[in-house]
């Protein structure tokens, strides 16, 4: 089911709009998966958390301190959230 990220920009409060390479986006709220501690630390202040990118090689968002994210988790928290938003409906 892996679906290589292909864009990301971020947004307030640690949140980022990913799209993957199916064309789907939406956006996730990493401080839902993530503990601000180890190599997650530096992601804590906004304007680091800002710096974001794609890493196309690994087909997931990373930061230069080397932290980065398993795109498959990423698109399963979206997957999720998209569901349930839809069951609100």
């Amino acid at each position: 089911m892996l679906k290589d990220i292909v864009a990301v920009q971020p947004l307030d409060r640690y949140k980022l709009h990913l799209t993957f390479e199916n064309d789907v986006a939406g956006i996730v709220d990493i401080a839902e998966i993530i503990d601000f501690t180890g190599v997650f630390a530096p992601l804590n202040n906004p304007a680091y958390f800002a710096q974001v990118t794609v890493n196309p090689d690994l087909g997931t968002i990373c930061w230069d301190n080397g932290a980065d994210l398993d795109p498959d988790v990423l698109y399963s928290l979206w997957q999720t959230k998209a569901y349930l938003t839809t069951l609100k409906l």
